[in-house]
């Protein structure tokens, strides 16, 4: 019987050790010894099954009584043995401001519902040595010393030094062109005028090679042709045929021309007339018809020009005064850039006050 209790007492105290050490807390330091107001780290470690859930102590401040707490790092977590284990590393920044040997007592971290403890850890603290024995002895301030020449340092004002001559450079061109007020001279070349024969010829040979207008719209067909013979007239007999009716313009030209050379006109008018306001549909000879009696009226009535004389093209010149607009303008681009000059000296003014 003992025997058997000696047994069950040995596979409970086997099976208390396994659980027990399925959770681990263990404690570092970084250094062990630092000087006044030097840091070090601590790191708390836990290795526990992946289930569970740990909870770490909650540390303000100061760590212990002369060793203060910097600052608190977010845990990090590592997964193991196929995630089944967890690992989890808090660390600690640590400093201390007396020199004293520290005991740090054992961090408790609770895994669940039970609380686990680390190792202990232990810090020293050194203060500055001093020299005790020649405490009369006293050394000035060392002198300010020169930091070496660097064009990093540099290199922002050398550029803006150099950007403000194209900007200086621009302003005085925009104050010359403000202050010298000069018109604007424009040349308009305008070429030669073609005798009003040669221009209606032209425009006829255009409305013959649109023969299909005349077939599908007699009217616009007849419109063209009609207005080429009024232009015709009135440049060539000075007189304005485009705001009179056909009848008025016959009646105009009985004077001015034979009454025969007038027929070919008077029949081209009259077909005119009734396509345009009696609907009229003409045939497609009546339509070539009447525009050989336009092209006839021409040759018939044109004033031939001398052969040797060259049109010469006219150019005319036309002076603009600047306008109040673009003054307004000169000046505003002038403001802005005087005022980005004067920024830019000013900005590297303090640089080198502040440099020297």
């Amino acid at each position: 019987m003992n025997k058997y209790l000696i047994l069950i007492l040995i596979l409970f105290s086997t099976a208390f050790r396994v659980t027990a050490q399925t959770v681990t807390v263990d404690a570092s330091i970084d250094s062990l010894q630092i000087l006044i107001g030097e840091q070090t780290k601590v790191q708390l470690e836990v290795t526990m099954d992946a289930s569970q859930r740990a909870v770490f102590p909650l540390l303000a401040d100061i760590l212990i009584t002369g060793v203060e707490i910097l600052d608190i790092a977010r845990p990090d977590t590592q997964y193991l043995n196929n995630r089944q284990r967890m690992h989890i590393i808090q660390e600690y920044t640590i400093t201390s401001f007396d020199s004293d040997l520290y005991y740090i007592p054992p961090f408790e971290v609770m895994v669940d519902t039970t609380v686990y403890q680390s190792n202990p850890l232990a810090l020293k603290v050194y203060t500055v040595p001093v020299d005790t024995m020649n405490t009369d002895i006293f050394f000035g301030s060392k002198p300010v010393m020169k930091a070496p020449f660097a064009w990093e340092d540099w290199r922002g004002l050398l550029l803006l030094s150099i950007l403000c001559i194209p900007l200086l450079i621009l302003a005085i061109y925009l104050i010359i062109r403000f202050n010298d007020n000069k018109p604007i001279l424009r040349t308009i070349k305008i070429e030669p005028k073609l005798p009003p024969h040669e221009q209606a010829m032209k425009e006829i040979d255009r409305i013959k090679q649109e023969k299909v207008a005349a077939k599908d719209n007699p009217k616009e067909y007849y419109t063209q042709l009609t207005d080429v013979i009024r232009t015709y007239i009135k440049d060539r007999y000075g007189f304005n045929a485009l705001e009179m009716t056909s009848s008025e313009i016959i009646e105009h030209l009985l004077g001015l021309e034979s009454k025969e050379s007038l027929n070919d006109l008077r029949e081209l008018f009259s077909t005119a007339d009734l396509v345009k306001f009696a609907k009229h549909a003409p045939l497609m000879n009546e339509n070539d018809a009447n525009l050989i009696h336009a092209v006839e009226f021409v040759n018939q009535t044109k004033v031939e020009v001398d052969p040797n004389a060259v049109p010469v093209p006219t150019e005319i010149t036309i002076e603009e005064k600047r306008s109040r607009k673009t003054k307004i303008v000169l000046g505003m681009a002038i403001g802005v850039i005087s005022v980005a000059i004067v920024a830019i000296l000013v900005y590297i003014g303090i640089e080198l006050y502040n440099q020297f």
